[in-house]
């Protein structure tokens, strides 16, 4: 796990920028930090107007040899990566057999060496596991940039020009940007107030994307042509879900440092724990996070499970105020606008787990897979009506209801989105110095809504965006701002396959998560609990720790926004949750976060 940046053009980048680069990425590679860089004709430079810059978390094989970039014996083809493969040692002996001579037992030169022995395609079907991938090949004149299949690790882009660059952060990209070039997205503003996330391909720059899972850039060095293709889609594969669930857990526990794994009291980390405890592995530590006097701590729950499987169990107490200074620090660590309420206890146990260990499980990806979220079937009450509306606009509606109102006056794909916690579009409306552009900002709408059933809509757009853009960049930032590696075995590729080929009547069950059962059967009594979320005393922090926040918000929303939200609509807004209105208490945190971090990407060089 580590932070990778790079960037081409004819500009050479002063060692002053580079350093900002480089810093911006460090928390994600505390061990080594490595630039190669090269001129306009290709030599090695230090004052490079093309370059390779990786910060490394040493996982597997922690001597330098194995630092990046790394490059094969020629020092014709390269490699920057973020991420972790697995079950790699697989293929050795084939490639060994060509001729390859491994000098480390990293998975770096795993995938370098495959890549010239196989070429692109071939070696992406290869891969197993979570990545953002950088490789140079000088010898074709071309740089392919790839996202993993889920949307583990991340990746952003900025292509105009002619002029190339990437990193795992925006905030590494805005040192390279030339002036006039750092502008702030309106379009990802008012996205992120729609979803409390910026969607891919947006970010909060304009003109700097994301790069979307499941597919690869290619970069021409002579044309500076760019090119975008989709290299995966998920398709049915039948299989033996014991065999692949295990195998997926065995593979993620490969290590050359401590591993542990996060217990919550749900099911998912509770299976991953029972399979691990079947596996002989209980030396694994397990960590729960523990809010004291909030009905949502599962941390008795995750006590028992780990009592049970025998497994040690440390838990980890979040704080009950965050004064001003951590807000500002956990803010920065999410890099663009972010705002979901979990991260901040996410961030906090993350710290607390990196003290102990480097690698760690988590049972991410559950819910989309099984449909365990409430809000499917929530959702799924009202799917009769599919395309049906009230009469009227849907930025129209004020008052009490507006929220009901939106939902029935928008088609019932679209409302989707107001099951979460964003603004509905008369909010917006509101907030906003113009009209809302867009309903929803979700990708891959269209093929969402040419599915049969309701409930693969659903699914298809929480794949598509939230789980990738959302619940997994949580993740990949909160662990990282630490230097800590988070794996997921319920989403490796190859189980979410064999997933999506079981009968409907085992995937989707009632209680959720039947099919699971099978690998935890002696924690039986965790399926019939009702779910829980990981939310923190959000109420508390808003009227007491941050209240300080509110003084002047609307006037500096307006001014960092260049006026794209009005000022006043804020302060409004803000008045009426102080007055009682405590159900707008996620929206509020919404604004207090996207203050602070616009205030920080401006004092950064964004326009």
């Amino acid at each position: 796990m580590c932070g990778i940046a790079g960037f081409f053009g004819q500009r050479i980048i002063p060692v002053s920028s580079i350093k900002k680069i480089t810093s911006a990425l460090q928390h994600r590679g505390p061990d080594t930090q490595h630039l190669q860089g090269w001129n306009q004709t290709w030599e090695p430079t230090g004052t490079p107007c093309n370059a390779l810059i990786h910060t490394r978390l040493s996982i597997r094989d922690l001597r330098e040899i194995a630092d990046q970039p790394m490059s094969n014996s020629d020092g014709d083809v390269w490699i920057c990566y973020n991420g972790e493969v697995y079950d790699w040692e697989q293929w050795l002996p084939e490639l060994e057999s060509l001729g390859y001579v491994f000098h480390t037992s990293s998975d770096t030169e795993f995938i370098l060496h495959a890549y010239q022995a196989w070429g692109i395609d071939k070696m992406l079907s290869r891969l197993r596991g979570m990545f953002a991938i950088a490789i140079l090949d000088l010898r074709q004149q071309r740089l392919f940039l790839i996202r993993d299949r889920i949307g583990l690790k991340p990746v952003l882009y900025y292509h105009s020009d002619g002029e190339f660059a990437f990193s795992s952060l925006i905030r590494a990209l805005l040192p390279w940007l030339p002036d006039g070039h750092r502008r702030l997205s309106g379009k990802a503003i008012d996205a992120y107030l729609t979803h409390r996330y910026i969607p891919a391909p947006l970010s909060i720059i304009d003109g700097v994307q994301r790069l979307e899972n499941g597919c690869m850039l290619e970069y021409q060095l002579q044309s500076r042509e760019l090119s975008k293709r989709q290299y995966w889609n998920p398709q049915q594969k039948p299989g033996e879900a014991d065999e692949i669930l295990h195998h997926s857990i065995d593979i993620r526990t490969v290590s050359d440092r401590p591993a542990g794994l996060l217990l919550s009291g749900g099911i998912d980390s509770s299976v991953i724990a029972s399979c691990l405890q079947a596996r002989d592995r209980s030396r694994l530590i397990a960590f729960t996070a523990r809010f004291k006097g909030s009905s949502m701590d599962e941390s008795e729950i995750a006590e028992r499970t780990a009592k049970k499987l025998k497994l040690e169990h440390h838990i980890v107490d979040i704080p009950s105020e965050i004064d001003n200074d951590q807000f500002s620090r956990i803010v920065a660590d999410l890099d663009d606008p972010f705002a979901d309420p979990s991260s901040f206890p996410m961030w906090y146990l993350a710290e607390a787990v990196s003290k102990e260990i480097k690698v760690v499980l988590s049972g991410d990806g559950g819910d989309e897979l099984f449909a365990g979220y409430k809000r499917y079937n929530k959702h799924l009450r009202s799917s009769w009506r599919s395309s049906i509306t009230l009469p009227g606009s849907p930025f129209a509606c004020r008052g009490k209801h507006a929220k009901l109102w939106a939902e029935l006056r928008s088609p019932w794909l679209n409302s989707y989105n107001l099951r979460f916690s964003g603004f509905s579009y008369p909010q917006r409306a509101g907030l906003l110095s113009s009209h809302p552009a867009r309903q929803v900002y979700w990708r891959n709408m269209e093929k969402a809504a040419s599915l049969s059933k309701p409930i693969d809509k659903l699914l298809s757009i929480d794949m598509d965006n939230t789980l990738a853009e959302y619940i997994l960049r949580k993740g990949d930032l909160c662990t990282m701002a630490h230097g800590l590696e988070m794996r997921c075995p319920l989403l490796d590729h190859e189980f979410y396959q064999q997933v999506l080929a079981m009968p409907r009547e085992q995937r989707f069950t009632k209680p959720a998560k039947l099919a699971l059962l099978p690998f935890a059967p002696q924690l039986d009594e965790l399926f019939k609990l009702k779910k829980r979320g990981f939310n923190p005393p959000l109420d508390r922090w808003l009227q007491s720790s941050w209240k300080m926040r509110y003084r002047n918000l609307g006037k500096r929303l307006q001014q960092a926004s260049n006026k794209f939200i009005d000022g006043k609509a804020v302060d409004s807004f803000v008045k009426l949750y102080l007055d009682g209105e405590y159900s707008l208490a996620e929206q509020i945190l919404q604004l207090l976060i996207l203050d602070e971090s616009l205030q920080q990407l401006i004092d950064l060089g964004a326009e």
